[in-house]
């Protein structure tokens, strides 16, 4: 481990975020200074966040940006996680129910990516130039759109509750789980869009630890109030998702109170640029594209896990979320080479790009065999954690092993996910989501009709094997293909 220059163990989460160009601005000026020292024409500055492209040069910037990232990124997992292992204790009928809630939550949330993205983005750029003002106001108007945003998608998802999780297939007691759980938890999507928006000013300011220590206290007032609300209130499922809500609005009191004095510094007002949002928006769309694809799939994987029984759904809810909170470390990895990348493109360096990929494409195959490995540990022996029933225990305990075989292949998928995002290759990232993502769904359809009468852990492990073969696989070859090309290289110098 700490051959790559990563301390795992300072990281404690949302979503957040597969979206990190906060860091470019300041990139590019470094890998400006160091090509022209490689020139012979000038000195470097002493303020070089990049001094050199050695391999341990790039390990220590990865961790340098991958660390406070994964704060940001894990938040929404661990609520989820600490809402199905207390959930876990009522029923597996409250645990089922809270999947499919927790997949409409995450779902909504997901297809919001793009504010974040372009957010993000537009700040840092800003930042960098030494337009501080102007990426303060860019900041805020995110925030603003995003407020919007997550008030709308509030009411649609908290009063269309009932008949969504209908037709993700919740029937019976599974039904009224799940509904109950979306009014509550639901309540908390503004909030923490507003916190992702947010997210983007802080990376730009070089503060990027308020998100991590954001979210670590999200994460700590979640299990608390969830032992308070479940255990104490005897709330059910209900208290769970105030739980939730109430800590994905204090992440975003953090985060805006520690960002008010900040703007009365630099006289920035709170009024929205409604002009530079649309521009931010605008930019997006591809990656509101790409996200929607990625969430299709997931959705598509969970009304076939609900379709072989309350057994399977209730390991695939465990599973999934544990995948979703250890696969966020491997999704910093690729935040730190998006921006990486992104600064050395700046500078029109092509041989450093090609440096940085391999260095990155390491980091991840290497961390993703880590991350793996403790996964299929943490649960074949954690599995009675998460539920009192014994044929729901050996499935999640098996399908763990299972996925955690897959995740050295996670690692190099998303290592270069984040290199093409960081190099704006939003539209072929789109399109292979979008092939990915229809291919899935042909292959679940198949495998669900091949293994239907099997044994419920049959039918389990089926499942798993498609999304990391066909889902995964596909977006996987994809990204690898695309990456050892020079095609996006060319497309973002002459951008």
């Amino acid at each position: 481990m700490d051959n790559l220059g990563i301390n795992v163990s300072n990281c404690s989460h949302s979503p957040i975020m597969r979206e990190n160009f906060s860091t470019r601005g300041k990139l590019v000026h470094t890998i400006v200074s160091m090509t022209s020292e490689q020139n012979s024409t000038t000195t470097p500055t002493t303020d070089s966040f990049l001094t050199d492209a050695s391999p341990r040069a790039v390990r220590k910037q990865l961790a340098a940006i991958a660390i406070p990232t994964l704060g940001q990124l894990i938040a929404e997992p661990i609520f989820i996680l600490a809402d199905t292992a207390f959930v876990g204790t009522i029923s597996d009928t409250a645990l089922a129910g809270l999947s499919i809630g927790s997949t409409i939550i995450l779902t909504s949330v997901g297809l919001c990516l793009f504010l974040a993205y372009s957010t993000t983005s537009r700040v840092s750029i800003l930042m960098g130039s030494g337009r501080t003002r102007e990426g303060l106001k860019a900041g805020t108007s995110g925030m603003w759109l995003a407020t919007l945003i997550g008030a709308v998608l509030t009411l649609a998802i908290v009063g269309g509750a009932y008949p969504i999780s209908y037709a993700l297939g919740a029937r019976g007691a599974v039904l009224n789980s799940a509904t109950v759980y979306v009014h509550t938890a639901g309540l908390g999507i503004t909030g923490t869009l507003i916190a992702y928006a947010a997210n983007g000013m802080f990376r730009g300011l070089r503060k990027a630890n308020i998100t991590l220590w954001s979210a670590v206290a999200g994460a700590v007032v979640n299990i608390l109030l969830d032992a308070l609300f479940i255990f104490v209130f005897h709330w059910g499922v209900a208290g769970s998702g105030i739980a939730t809500g109430i800590a994905q609005w204090l992440m975003c009191a953090i985060v805006v109170l520690y960002l008010l004095p900040i703007l009365r510094r630099h006289q920035v007002t709170l009024k929205p640029d409604f002009t530079g949002v649309k521009e931010s928006a605008g930019d997006g769309l591809m990656l509101f594209v790409r996200t929607a694809a990625l969430r299709v799939g997931m959705v598509a994987t969970i009304m076939v896990a609900t379709a072989m029984g309350t057994r399977v759904l209730a390991s695939f809810q465990v599973i999934n979320s544990s995948w979703n909170l250890a696969l966020n470390v491997l999704d910093a990895i690729g935040v730190g080479g998006q921006a990486l990348v992104g600064a050395a493109l700046g500078a029109k360096n092509i041989k450093l790009v090609h440096s940085l990929i391999k260095e990155i494409e390491r980091a991840g195959i290497i961390w993703g065999a880590y991350v793996g490995l403790l996964f299929a540990i943490f649960g074949y022996t954690g599995a009675h954690l998460f539920t009192t029933d014994a044929q729901t225990a050996q499935i999640i305990a098996v399908c763990a092993v299972v996925v955690g075989i897959f995740f050295p292949y996670h690692g190099w998928l998303w290592a270069l996910d984040g290199v093409l995002i960081g190099a704006g290759d939003f539209t072929y990232l789109a399109k292979l989501c979008s092939v990915s993502a229809v291919a899935h769904i042909v292959f679940l359809i198949i495998t669900f009709f091949a293994v239907h009468g099997a044994s419920e852990l049959i039918q389990a492990i089926a499942l798993w094997l498609v999304f990391n073969i066909v889902f995964m696989g596909i977006r996987g070859i994809g990204n690898i293909n695309r990456a050892h090309t020079d095609t996006w290289i060319r497309a973002a110098i002459e951008n």
